[in-house]
């Protein structure tokens, strides 16, 4: 009994989502400036702020960077996602947080 309990729990953690997956979708930074972020599975980007859009690209490096360019400007930030909650942060050390929309 006991290696079968192991059994679902290793399975359940093999099948836990990646960083490329749980990134996906749209997203709304917590602060008071209005700034939202759209990563789609083809490596686009959109980054909405101040009711300007801006399209662009990016990927992962790994689990803990995150590259992407818009209007030809790439920058890197280590990011940190969950199913909720997205966290860049920059070379500055400057940390948005993020909620899905």
């Amino acid at each position: 009994m006991k290696l079968l309990s192991l059994a679902v729990v290793a399975l359940l953690v093999a099948c836990g989502s990646s960083p490329q997956k749980l990134i996906l979708g749209k997203w709304e930074a917590e602060n008071a400036v209005k700034i939202t972020v759209e990563f789609k599975k083809n490596g686009a980007a959109t980054l909405t702020m101040f009711g300007q859009t801006l399209r662009g690209s990016y990927r992962l490096n790994g689990d803990h960077e995150l590259e992407w360019t818009v209007n030809g400007r790439t920058t890197k930030s280590k990011v940190t996602v969950t199913a909720n909650e997205l966290e860049l942060t920059g070379d500055t050390n400057l940390t948005i947080k993020y909620k899905r929309k």
